[in-house]
């Protein structure tokens, strides 16, 4: 008997075993959470595990499922017994895809060779402009064994970059993959580890193009490339028929490439919340899919014949799958696309099998096809964020009350009440969706775009009723000669978008930078999330404190000194802003830093440290008053020596980008070239006692394939 006034201990087993019945038949969607718990540890390890390790997850897990099967009378232990083999399946999964992907690197080092390639495709622009995809033939020093799959290179000069299928040789600064920019921060290394691409570095002059056989590559490297120059060609034309302003725009949303989109536009719609609008991801698949769908299926109904001998719905969603098909074609297929359409087909597969095609289980049965295709998927922000968004939203949906519709009511009621429903159900999408993404914009991005809300309920009719569809109608009809109307159309869209980006930017606080948190809150809150959209009942908001653990975790103070890899290019925090001593050098890896410790950017042109340290062409040496420490990065023997010298007299830290010179130095700590060389970039905090601490990037990555030391 319980407590007075209190609930026996009967009555909570008894509700807790109500709750556990709710949960009927949702066993599957637990299953792409422990394919992708199990992926997230085998990234999370410090070092490589052997390929037995992986195998063995893979046997353990089919045992696991074998020893549900027969514990299905018991069915909350044959939840967590699949689960534990859907974990166990992920490790094994993620283990045998890096053994599949992994390919030559280059060495580092820095050399210059001579490289010839077939340009694969024109890749997004980097700061240093426009950038190819290479596919090496040859690169002097390497034996063939040894060349790289790929190459990513930006090119010099004004002049367009070549066009995939061009045979190109060039002379380049080769180096590896480079190491992430900041303890902590986003390792890029291994996204290209994954992508097979084995190098980057800097074109030394624009190349010459060389006669062009293609006949004896294989295939699908020359189906890849003509898919491409397809792109490309199309890009071109986009731009130039409807001028830089719109063309670049509309090209990052028809084909992909960003190469011609004004970085002002790009920044004005990051800040304004709409910079998802560029890349082509679930929103682009859902357009095209549904305008095709919906089209096809009132084509059937508007023809009485079709109608009676056809089932129209199930014709729509195979059209709507082809046109994804065709679309993800067009995109040149990058990740985001490849969700997107993945998604998408599941929901009109969905519906071709008489399933209901949004649903939760559907997002289930997609989120674990790419698990297992892609294991990595569950390290980038774009998996991350797209099914945060969607579960979040498809849960909205189920939770959604239905309307009661009225009998008889005048034609200005039902009016009226349709757009009252769509405003008020278009402003919660764009709530639930950001709240659902926003733990992963701040961890990855450290942004926050303060009206973005409104920026999307304004942005996203225009992008789904006129841009998307004038688009896609401009592209089919333009080898008819037919596009320039539904193109004109599509301006407009571009028109609007950009003034609704640039009005949201100009408002007085529309972005703020935000500190990421620790390593540990973005796994809790992406559990927390999710329980909180797949458990049914009031349980799930259990789920609500981990949901917001990148929101309330608390920060580490930010360091005062940050350095790059290679001691190239170094910052210093003078209040809450960032100050960078060589601001031409390594920016973008100096702007990530200080945006994941939430610092302030200081305008382009302005980062001069006058009250922070005398900085010359060699070095940056300590001021009165100033952090004392100096950087280095010249290495011509005697004028490394004489800054040396100074540093030593005048600094409590002594950064060289050079071997340490010969000459005693009074510092108590000198950093040179063996150790940024073991431990990548590094950060510094000057204690209160006059002493310093250091935090290393290069211990935090691990020794794994993607993240190879760099020579002692």
């Amino acid at each position: 008997m319980g407590l007075a006034g209190g609930p026996s201990l009967g009555r909570v087993r008894s509700w807790l075993a109500r709750q556990a019945a709710l949960q009927a038949g949702r066993a599957g969607l637990w299953v792409p959470v422990g394919l992708g718990c199990g992926a997230a540890i085998y990234f999370s390890l410090p070092r490589e595990p052997l390929a037995a390790v992986g195998v063995a997850g893979l046997c353990a897990a089919g045992a696991l499922v074998l020893l549900a099967r027969a514990a299905s009378r018991r069915p909350i232990l044959a939840l967590g017994l699949v689960f534990l083999a859907c974990l166990l399946a992920g490790f094994g999964l993620a283990r045998g895809r890096t053994g599949q992907v992994r390919a030559p690197v280059m060495p580092p080092g820095g050399q210059v060779r001579q490289v010839e390639a077939w340009v694969l495709d024109v890749a997004s622009p980097g700061q240093g402009g426009a950038r190819v995809l290479l596919a090496p033939v040859s690169v002097s020093g390497l034996a063939p064994a040894a060349t790289p799959l790929r190459l990513r290179l930006p090119l010099r000069g004004e002049a367009p970059p070549p066009a995939p299928g061009t045979r190109l040789f060039v002379t380049a600064l080769l180096n590896p993959p480079p190491p992430p920019s900041a303890p902590g921060a986003y390792d890029f290394a291994r996204d290209a580890f994954f992508d097979g691409v084995g190098g980057v570095g800097l074109a030394l002059g624009g190349g010459r193009t060389l006669p062009a056989d293609a006949s004896g590559l294989p295939w699908r490297l020359r189906l890849e490339m003509r898919v491409n120059a397809f792109r490309w060609d199309l890009t071109r034309r986009l731009v130039a028929r409807m001028g830089p302003d719109r063309g670049g725009l509309a090209a990052a949303m028809t084909t992909g490439c960003e190469a011609f989109v004004p970085p002002a536009q790009v920044e004005a719609l990051r800040a304004a919340g709409l910079a998802h609008i560029i890349s082509i991801s679930g929103l682009h698949m859902a357009i095209v899919g549904g305008f095709v769908f919906g089209l096809v299926r009132l084509a059937v109904a508007a023809a009485p014949a079709l109608a009676l001998r056809l089932a129209g719905r199930k014709l729509a969603a195979g059209a709507g799958m082809a046109a994804v098909l065709a679309y993800l074609l067009l995109s040149g297929a990058p990740d985001p696309a490849v969700r997107a359409a993945v998604t998408a087909c599941a929901a009109f597969g969905a519906i071709l099998t008489d399933r209901r095609a949004i649903s939760l289980r559907t997002l289930a049965f997609a989120a674990a096809l790419l698990l297992v295709l892609r294991p990595e998927s569950v390290t980038q922000p774009g998996f991350q964020m797209s099914f945060a968004a969607t579960a979040a939203l498809v849960a909205l949906a189920e939770a959604w009350p239905r309307p009661v519709r009225e009998i008889s009511a005048p034609l200005a009621v039902r009016l009226l009440q349709g757009a009252g429903a769509a405003l008020v159900a278009g402003m919660m999408i764009s709530f639930v969706a950001g709240l659902a993404t926003g733990p992963f914009a701040l961890q990855h991005f450290n942004r926050v775009a303060l009206y973005g809300l409104p920026a999307n309920l304004l942005a996203e009719p225009v992008s789904t009723l006129l841009l998307m569809p004038a688009l896609a109608l401009g592209v089919v009809l333009s080898p008819l000669g037919l596009a320039d109307l539904p193109l004109s159309a599509a301006g407009l869209g571009i028109d609007a978008l950009n003034a609704t980006a640039s009005t949201f930017a100009g408002l007085p606080g529309a972005e703020r930078v935000v500190a990421s948190a620790p390593p540990w809150a973005l796994p809790a809150a992406f559990l927390g999330l999710l329980f909180c959209c797949l458990w049914r009942g009031p349980l799930r908001w259990l789920g609500l404190p981990l949901a917001l653990a990148v929101n309330l975790a608390p920060r580490l103070p930010p360091p005062d000194l940050w350095v790059a890899h290679d001691a190239a290019s170094a910052a210093v925090r003078a209040g809450d802003a960032a100050v960078f001593l060589r601001p031409d050098v390594r920016r973008f890896g100096a702007e990530i830093w200080a945006r994941r410790r939430g610092l302030v950017l200081a305008p382009e042109g302005q980062d001069a440290p006058v009250a922070t340290a005398d900085c010359g062409p060699h070095a940056c040496q300590p001021v009165r008053g100033g952090l004392p420490a100096a950087v280095i990065w010249t290495r011509r023997p005697s004028v490394l020596a004489r800054e040396f010298s100074i540093a030593c007299a005048r600094a409590e830290v002594v950064i060289l980008r050079a071997p340490r010179p010969g000459s005693a130095c009074a510092a108590p700590i000198i950093l040179d070239e063996a150790d940024f060389a073991r431990g990548g970039s590094v950060e510094l905090w000057r204690r209160a006692d006059g002493g310093w601490d250091a935090l290393w990037a290069q211990p935090l990555r691990g020794e794994r394939p993607w993240s190879a030391p760099w020579p002692q």
